[in-house]
């Protein structure tokens, strides 16, 4: 496009005026051509990355018109990446993890859940000797009882993984199992949807754990994760099994330390028997003697001694291989126990200038709702809602805007309503 600004002498005035608007012209004109050119070419490097992946597709037994199908009218995702490489605003401590995963609603659901298929989680316990309280706990926080199974096209975000080299190895493997999934006909592409990784259904599998791991329990011959209840809790209870789960024994215990005991120098893989736990003084909260003392156990403190000590055995391990985050192991353990009827912790999780406890959090929440910074529920969860509301309250304030939501911040609240 070319720009004609005159060829007559100009004033200096007027000379430096029009240099001025071309100075902001060409800018904008070279923007717009990048506007218009970067989507066209996004979508020919990714059909470009779509054909180069066709070997591999069609080594792996999958035939032409499914991959064709699959891929048809697909761009990548850019939402994908950016939940990739997410960097958390706030890094959730492991208590606040918990008070989450293991709420007041969802354990109202849970209870209410045992009772509505207590039929269908018999036959689960029966066929596969996983507890149903622990079944249902993976339910309740890999979707929240179905509600949130995630809505993105698994293809689309393997695809897009893959392209852009992120996690690449993984999107890649997963890429295939889920073809060979729809190729089955276990679902039709415009329901294969779950997460930005892949992770499908009630219980969020990937693809291949869907592949070695899902079950057809309702019997209807296809294994159904996304639409039949039956096939994913049975799924779950099936892969634990074949985890190593063990029949009637927990997953762990919360412990008490000796006076000056280094938790420090031990983890979850320092194994030793509960009964060397104990000769080293190391004690159940609740007084009582191990069940099974030869059992191997390894420890996991989080807070150190500021915080609740588990011991934790076979079973944890069995959990750790469904998501190896270990606040999510114990996060599964603790709210199956609650969904039995024990109690909370024994110990509580620390609080101090970075590490507030749920009543403090949902006092913040409320002041800031109060304040009109926060439009939402009030329930003790930090998330992007909060934090948008500490970060405007801090640019108000003047303070660093870094959205922590600290102790310090909680009293400036508490002053600014007296």
């Amino acid at each position: 496009m070319r720009i004609n600004f005159g060829m007559g002498r100009m004033r200096p005035v007027q000379k430096n005026l029009r240099r001025a608007a071309l100075a902001l012209a060409l800018p904008l004109l070279v923007l717009g051509a990048v506007a218009g050119y970067a989507p066209r070419a996004e979508a020919a490097s990714f059909q470009a990355w779509v054909e180069s992946f066709w070997p591999t597709a069609r080594a792996a037994g999958i035939r032409r018109d499914v991959y064709e199908r699959a891929f048809r009218g697909l761009t990548p995702d850019p939402e994908v990446i950016e939940a990739a490489n997410y960097q958390p605003e706030y890094k959730r401590p492991v208590g606040e993890y918990i008070d989450r995963a293991v709420s007041d609603k969802r354990l109202e659901t849970g209870q209410r859940v045992l009772v509505e298929y207590k039929p269908l989680l018999d036959a689960v316990e029966n066929r596969y000797g996983v507890d149903r309280h622990i079944v249902v706990a993976i339910w309740a926080i890999e979707s929240n009882y179905g509600e949130n199974p995630g809505d993105d096209n698994v293809i689309r975000s393997l695809a897009t993984l893959a392209y852009r080299n992120t996690k690449a190895k993984f999107a890649r493997q997963q890429l295939i199992a889920a073809l060979k999934i729809l190729q089955r006909g276990d679902i039709d592409l415009a329901h294969m949807n779950g997460s930005w990784a892949g992770a499908m259904g009630h219980t969020q599998f990937i693809p291949t754990t869907y592949e070695a791991y899902a079950v057809d329990f309702d019997g209807d011959g296809r294994r159904n994760i996304w639409g039949s209840l039956p096939d994913a809790l049975g799924s779950t209870a099936h892969y634990l099994k074949v985890s190593g789960w063990r029949p009637g024994e927990t997953w762990g215990y919360e412990v008490q330390v000796p006076r000056g005991f280094n938790t420090k120098a031990y983890g979850l893989k320092s194994y030793k028997t509960l009964a060397q736990w104990q000769r080293m003084g190391v004690r159940r909260v609740s007084g009582a003697p191990f069940p099974r003392p030869n059992d191997k156990a390894g420890m996991f403190a989080p807070e150190g001694t500021n915080g609740p000590i588990f011991l934790v055995i076979n079973n944890f391990r069995s959990i750790l291989r469904y998501n190896q985050a270990p606040s999510y192991a114990l996060a599964v353990g603790h709210l199956a126990d609650r969904l039995m009827g024990y109690g909370e912790f024994a110990h509580p999780w620390p609080t101090d200038e970075n590490h507030l406890s749920l009543d403090q959090r949902k006092e913040l929440q409320a002041r800031l709702l109060n304040g009109g910074f926060l439009d939402g529920d009030v329930d003790g969860v930090i998330g992007p809602a909060t934090l948008s509301a500490v970060k405007a309250y801090q640019r108000q304030k003047g303070l660093a805007v870094d959205g922590y939501p600290t102790l310090t911040l909680l009293k400036m609240l508490r002053a600014d309503s007296t």
